[in-house]
């Protein structure tokens, strides 16, 4: 193999080279199991190196209108050596032993991505890898119209060396010092959610669902929901959640948990069958869908802390807090959806957009916005840094745009596909923003500079947003202003004690006012470094 050679040349190469080869679902399964540890539930565990994504050593390499728009010290010295580096690569690529696995993402007929993967085995334990992501998607269908994208990993590559880079426009990624598996899934993902811009697409990290509920008139009525959330929001949780809607037709019905291709009729195309949840606190009581779905002999664990009898204990995180299981969607029974797409507009009777934050002092638990503000809640992306995306920040306040920390090339046009999206159909859609969070946290700095909490938050709980659901999707709330942000917020919600949770119960008046504005100019500050948003989503950080 020639190492001058650019990615998409090499990938070329790589498909017929004499040292790779290429599996069947049966021998990738065949060929991981002796590396995992069997648990109660019948099904396999198996422990990483890395336990998380890297983002701060991932870098999108291309042509301008792809480069990210800021850089940390590391990226930028990634990026100077890319040349060098992938001469390295391709030379030691060449004298090692790969596996190859080839699947199809999504179930349609207009854009099912081919995508390929291509581990180094020179560990041999590396290939749970494939047979973990290729549990995420489809058989491979030749005749299925997308794109070729490509994965190469390499996991021995030295630690101190580890980076992910991505060439949008090439359509591949190389995934250099790291057996994460969710680098596999967001490396193809990610490269799809571009693809799917190019076609008039908008890619959400976003969940998806299909609700039954009878309105105030007892009429049944069928919306679809789509929830955005980073990591740790509750953005799964809440998708293969049934919210207590079950009897008289009621019902909620998971359709996909992380990534689909918003159409402009309001259709959402699905990408995948195996859903990767974070098994942090998975619990029976609070999470029974999700529970249950999570004990099946097909679920694969990944970082879970088991026994030596093969006990699993979620609550532990001695190896991680992002222990992580790869669910079927089948393994939800009749809590499943039939297929993995949402259908467009005009086959139901609105559509549900819930933007998950997770913030912990004043803001609002449920907030009903208008389009400029729900364009507004897509583009500042609002949470906490969770150990899934860098736990060297896990905890911190960030923004992300679309809570999609895989968008690739100009976020404002996002932003603004979104708005015209909502207004363009603002008769039949509802957005909201949902705080999974809670109220009444004070922080305070210590001598050194650090930051800590000094009192706790009262956190919101998984039944009470459930009620919250309930409650929307049956037209069951009187909205009422919220003064400080003018957003709509519940004057009484069934099921739910709103009291216990105004901030003026933990804050001064001053306090409460004082907080507000320094997050509405935090907000303006932001959304100000975004070139070309339309005015009215920069308008709706003032009110």
């Amino acid at each position: 193999m020639d190492g001058n050679l650019r990615p998409s040349e090499f990938v070329q190469q790589l498909a017929v080279s004499a040292n790779v080869k290429h599996l069947s679902d049966a021998q990738a399964k065949e060929l991981a199991e002796p590396y995992g540890q069997r648990t109660e539930f019948g099904n396999l565990n198996f422990i990483s190196q890395v336990r998380s994504r890297s983002a701060w050593l991932t870098v999108y390499i291309g042509s301008e209108k792809v480069r990210q728009r800021k850089l940390g010290d590391q990226q930028k010295r990634i990026l100077a050596n890319v040349d060098d580096t992938l001469r390295k690569v391709h030379r030691y690529i060449a004298r090692t032993p790969m596996v190859c696995l080839e699947r199809t993402m999504g179930e349609n007929n207009s854009f099912c991505p081919h995508c390929t993967m291509y581990v180094s085995v020179r560990n041999p334990a590396s290939v749970r890898i494939p047979f973990m992501w290729g549990s995420t998607l489809f058989p491979y269908r030749p005749q299925a119209p997308g794109p070729d994208l490509t994965l190469i990993f390499v996991p021995e590559w030295p630690e101190i060396d580890r980076q992910i880079l991505v060439f949008p426009e090439e359509n591949v990624t190389y995934v250099l010092g790291s057996d994460y598996m969710g680098e596999a899934k967001k490396g193809c993902l990610r490269m799809a959610m571009y693809n799917a811009k190019l076609q008039g697409m908008l890619g959400l990290h976003a969940g998806a669902k299909l609700v039954y509920a009878r309105d105030r008139e007892d009429k049944l009525r069928c919306y679809g929901m789509l929830l955005f959330g980073l990591s740790a929001t509750g953005k799964t949780t809440h998708s293969c959640h049934d919210h207590g809607l079950h009897g008289r037709g009621e019902s909620a019905l998971v359709i996909q948990d992380d990534v689909v291709f918003l159409c402009k009729d309001g259709q959402a195309l699905g990408t995948e069958r195996g859903f990767y949840l974070k098994t942090e606190g998975l619990d029976e009581v609070t999470q029974p869908v999700l529970y249950r779905a999570a004990s099946s002999p097909d679920t694969i664990f990944e970082n879970v802390m088991v026994a030596p009898d093969g006990q699993i204990d979620f609550q532990d995180e001695t190896l991680t807090s992002n222990g992580r299981g790869v669910v079927q969607k089948s393994d939800f029974g009749s809590r499943a959806a039939e297929g993995i797409n949402m259908p467009p507009l005009d086959e139901l009777d609105g559509l549900i957009l819930i933007f998950i934050t997770r913030r912990n002092t004043i803001l609002p638990m449920i907030s009903k916005l208008t389009p400029a503000q729900a364009a507004l809640a897509f583009m500042l992306g609002e949470s906490v840094e969770s150990s899934a995306g860098d736990p060297r920040r896990a905890g911190e306040s960030v923004r992300v745009v679309g809570t999609n920390p895989f968008i690739v090339g100009d976020e404002a046009e996002e932003g603004n596909w979104i708005y015209d999206f909502v207004s363009n159909h603002a008769d039949k859609i509802q957005a909201y923003l949902l705080n999974t969070g809670g109220v009444g946290e004070i922080m305070e700095t210590l001598p050194d500079g650090t930051r800590r909490v000094k009192r706790s938050v009262l956190r919101i709980q998984i039944p009470e947003t459930s009620a919250i659901f309930r409650a929307i999707v049956r037209d069951r709330i009187e909205w009422v202003p919220e003064p400080r942000f003018g957003t709509l917020v519940p004057k009484e919600v069934e099921g739910v004690d709103l009291d216990k949770f105004n901030p003026l119960s933990y804050y001064s008046e001053s306090e409460v006012e004082e907080m507000a504005e320094k997050l509405k100019r935090e907000r303006r500050e932001y959304i100000e470094q975004f070139s070309g948003l339309h005015p009215d989503i920069v308008k709706a950080c003032d009110v």
